[in-house]
């Protein structure tokens, strides 16, 4: 498939940068690391020179993903420097500090004036491998267009972004550790805080204890949570996981005694057959009833960040009834159909989603980059691996593997 790109052979003459980036030619294969053209930014956007960016779990299923938008630039959790602005940007200019952002905020549409949404109408998620403004591309390779991912394209020396998709940020903070705000930390505080608003003494369960989790983790631990329950069946994060906040480590492969012979007494199986038909689950995993009864019927607060369905069902199950509250925040590989019984919902608990801890990104950023500044907040202790460029395919391997947490590529 043919792209439309930007630049002409006016414009090559002009402002286009040849830079390097890792370029993935079809899904799941070894990233490339090849010379790109760059066009100049176009009206309202910024040229940035990317100084480190940071892989996200959301980076490799995009990468998996057989959707035809190859060859493809990937990377969107990232730091920079702004080199050039286009006509009409006014809020940036040459040597500002940035972070990426893959859903912007334009400050005008229904959404974003609503104060109830960062679901921004304008420079929202953009799923079609171009750039918001004209629906084409800034980057090729010998001519051939190259697919953006988020409207970002990190894994580029040098990337453009729609003025609104970028923020500017204290030229103090360290780039090579606030990459991690541009995503996965200000995710995971987000939900904590500005979703769910979790309060101090309640109890809370986290599924995935990533990068996203942990800040889940911390967030509530901020906010004063009694016993923050972390469930992964990796029991090599179990250390960090404690360093963080997490007061209870389940692991589900410990548990694999029928339920009803571990956990309830003779009279209390019928009533147990009950429930698993108003809920429609035969034999509810174990680790579940652990989290029932560790939190006397059920969590105050339940976090799905794994990026699989199934387990939004098992999390809204570990709520308690008539308040407990379920965050989704993973990004589901496959399935992305959500199956619960409504007795769930009928009994009170409440199943939301969050997009970037409901953070609007322009606006609310900056003031996690001052927190972490003033040392209120954690982002150092998530960075397991600092690599170079050309080493981003390891990097990409120890994701997979679940050897890392946040890995930051230095450009």
């Amino acid at each position: 498939m043919s792209l439309p790109s930007s630049s002409s052979s006016k414009q090559a003459g002009a402002g286009v940068i040849t830079c390097k980036a890792a370029v993935a030619w079809a899904a799941g294969e070894a990233l490339v690391i090849e010379e790109v053209q760059v066009s100049p930014p176009q009206p309202m956007e910024i040229r940035i020179k990317v100084v480190c960016t940071s892989l996200c779990r959301s980076d490799i299923t995009a990468w998996l993903s057989q959707a035809p938008m190859f060859p493809r630039i990937f990377g969107h959790e990232a730091s920079g420097i702004v080199e050039s602005v286009g006509q009409g940007v006014t809020e940036f200019e040459e040597g500002d500090h940035v972070l990426t952002l893959f859903t912007g905020e334009c400050k005008r549409c229904r959404h974003c004036t609503s104060g109830k949404s960062n679901i921004c109408q304008v420079l929202g998620l953009e799923r079609q491998g171009l750039m918001h403004s004209d629906h084409k591309t800034r980057f090729s390779i010998k001519g051939k267009s190259v697919y953006h991912y988020c409207a970002v394209s990190s894994f580029s020396e040098y990337t453009v972004v729609h003025s609104g998709c970028a923020v500017k940020i204290s030229s103090s903070a360290p780039l090579e550790k606030i990459c991690l705000l541009s995503c996965g930390v200000a995710a995971g505080l987000g939900a904590a805080w500005k979703v769910a608003n979790v309060s101090e003494g309640s109890t809370v369960v986290i599924f995935g204890l990533g990068t996203v989790g942990l800040s889940v983790v911390q967030g509530a631990k901020l906010r004063g949570a009694s016993q923050i329950i972390g469930v992964d069946t990796n029991p090599e994060k179990n250390e960090k996981a404690k360093a963080f906040g997490v007061t209870d480590l389940l692991n589900p492969n410990d548990y694999n005694e029928p339920i009803a012979q571990v956990y309830f007494s003779a009279s209390q199986i019928k009533l147990m057959h009950i429930c698993n038909y108003i809920f429609n689950s035969a034999s509810m995993s174990n680790h579940l009833q652990v989290i029932k009864r560790m939190t006397d019927g059920g969590a105050d607060f339940a976090f799905e960040c794994i990026g699989d369905t199934g387990m939004i069902t098992t999390a809204l199950q570990s709520c308690c009834d008539g308040w407990g509250l379920t965050v989704t925040l993973g990004v589901p590989k496959v399935k992305p159909e959500i199956t619960a019984h409504y007795g769930l919902l009928l009994t009170g608990r409440t199943l939301t989603g969050s997009l970037l801890g409901g953070w609007k990104p322009k606006s609310d950023l900056p003031s996690l980059v001052n927190m972490y500044l003033n040392q209120e907040i954690k982002i150092d202790e998530y960075i397991t691996h600092n690599m170079a460029f050309e080493d981003i395919n390891e990097a990409f391997e120890l994701m997979r593997e679940g050897k890392c947490l946040r890995c930051v590529i230095h450009m």
